[in-house]
């Protein structure tokens, strides 16, 4: 059943919106309680759903709320093109198999925000792959070169002399298409996804379906300032645990406050306004930090992820749940070490941080620093490895 509780919608229409077109149009139909099909589609580009992604799916979840059909469709054909709406370099096209490990864990992620039982669930590789040719040249034919070519990221391209690729230019398209397949009355998305929810009404109306109405959202901004994407790793996913979540916040800077406590929690905006009262950047961060843990992995998470926090970074200690890696080795390879006991997610990643001097082990009150990744590790017993500033083990000999 929909409902149409004003006060809801309100929110709906507000809460870290963009813009939304037609605005009017979507609030009569809001309004008159009718059951909408809500579209958004998701490219597996990385195998973690980031924070500026969940936004969309929050969002998602009001529509959920007042009783709409959220229509998700993972996008595991165009995810091989590459949506090119933020990048300024051609990016490198997805192998189908890339893809296929990408996407394994997407629906427990969004599972964590969304009721999965009452999505509409689609993979547009159900249609695209059934395509014939001169189906695509039809819809090739309702755009023109320039309409593509002065998209913002493209224009600056093309001054720059920089390449574009012509599967580039085909992406709105596809994802218009994917609209049109599934009769979208509205379509969700960043504020850097216009262009290509603007494709779908175009299509949309040149098959005779009415236009599906649009809401893009505020950007959430990564952690050096841009905008968060996988592609430049400033981000903070739903699969990070909650210590190194916390540890991420704590260490951004205090001017990406305000963008936080707006877009990532579900705080209202008075109790914003109190915690944004609070002298100290960082006793506002600390609560942003626990909030945004607990809406992921619970209040008591956040609540170890704080104490263990205050622990290394106030108070100079050891935090209490260090993970144990047992071996039976006596020596080990650095950046084996490092990548087995899951402290690096790669050995390129091991060896950039014993690199820039953020690898120590603590030993017998003993702190040593690793300087050289090509030696080995004597093990003993009881030694710690602190990796970075917030990841540590502690090895156990079996």
């Amino acid at each position: 059943m929909v409902k149409n509780d004003s006060s809801k919608i309100k929110e709906l229409m507000e809460k870290g919106i963009e813009k939304i077109i037609e605005r009017e149009n979507l609030l009569r139909k809001l309004l008159s309680g009718k059951k909408l099909r809500i579209k958004h589609g998701i490219d597996p580009t990385g195998p973690k759903i980031h924070l500026g992604r969940a936004l969309q799916f929050w969002k998602l979840k009001e529509f959920q709320n007042l009783g709409h059909t959220v229509v998700l469709i993972i996008g595991d054909f165009t995810a091989q093109i590459g949506d090119a709406s933020d990048k300024e370099t051609m990016r490198k096209p997805l192998s189908q198999k890339e893809v296929a490990i990408n996407m394994k864990g997407y629906l427990g992620q969004i599972g964590k925000i969304l009721d999965m039982k009452k999505v509409e669930l689609h993979y547009n590789s159900e249609w695209f792959l059934e395509m014939k040719v001169k189906a695509f040249i039809d819809l090739q034919m309702l755009f023109s070169v320039q309409q593509l070519i002065n998209r913002r990221n493209f224009k600056k391209r093309w001054e720059e002399n920089k390449p574009i690729g012509f599967h580039e230019l085909d992406y709105p398209i596809f994802q218009g298409y994917d609209s049109l397949m599934v009769r979208a009355d509205v379509e969700t998305g960043g504020a850097d996804q216009l262009f290509n929810l603007k494709a779908g009404r175009q299509i949309q109306s040149a098959f005779g379906q009415n236009p599906q109405d649009i809401m893009t959202l505020k950007m959430l901004w990564g952690l050096d300032g841009r905008k968060m994407s996988t592609s430049w790793g400033n981000i903070i996913t739903l699969l990070d645990p909650p210590s190194e979540i916390y540890g991420k916040i704590m260490s951004m800077k205090d001017e990406l406050i305000d963008n936080y406590f707006d877009l990532a929690t579900r705080l209202p905006k008075e109790e914003i306004s109190e915690i944004k009262k609070l002298p100290n950047p960082r006793d506002q961060k600390a609560v942003l930090a626990k909030e945004i843990v607990g809406m992921y992995k619970g209040e008591k998470e956040a609540a170890k992820a704080a104490e263990n926090f205050d622990k290394i970074f106030r108070f100079h200690e050891m935090p209490s749940n260090i993970k144990i890696f047992k071996t039976s080795r006596l020596k080990y390879p650095t950046l084996d070490l490092l990548f087995d006991s899951e402290l690096a997610e790669s050995k390129s990643e091991a060896k950039r941080m014993v690199e820039g001097g953020g690898v120590d082990i603590k030993i017998k009150n003993k702190n040593l620093k690793i300087k050289n990744w090509k030696e080995q590790i004597e093990i003993e017993d009881g030694m710690i490895i602190q990796f970075g500033k917030r990841k540590f083990i502690m090895i156990k000999v079996k």
